[in-house]
């Protein structure tokens, strides 16, 4: 069974930094996009960063020079260096991967971390 665990969250005033992690684990031969998502309460869950097998990154626009996502391909690993943090970055920040648990043919399937809850106070 493949999982991916996120840690990190927390509470943090307005101007401050968080970094969360999310790492992969289980059988997983290869993975490729790695990224991360937030739900805010009463809004729909929307992309903040993500990252192609490639190492290409994207970025939402309101997160855009804040925000940076890294990877530890070796660790099945990736972070969200969150910096000057305002308090519209509440949400709960959802890692999520797109992985295949076999070598040939390549399976891909998209999996989705807990959640980790970010609260940023003004």
């Amino acid at each position: 069974q493949v999982q991916l665990v996120e840690s990190g969250g927390g509470l943090v005033q307005a101007g401050g930094s968080l970094r969360l992690s999310c790492a992969a684990s289980g059988n997983i031969f290869r993975t490729e996009g790695m990224g991360w998502y937030r739900q805010a309460p009463g809004k729909q869950r929307e992309l903040v960063a993500g990252s192609t097998g490639g190492g290409t990154s994207n970025y939402a626009d309101s997160v855009k020079g804040r925000f940076t996502i890294s990877r530890d391909n070796a660790k099945n690993t990736v972070y969200l260096e969150m910096n000057s943090l305002k308090p519209e970055d509440t949400a709960v920040y959802y890692c999520t991967a797109r992985v295949s648990t076999r070598p040939a043919p390549l399976q891909y399937v998209q999996i989705w971390g807990q959640g980790t809850l970010v609260t940023v106070s003004s």
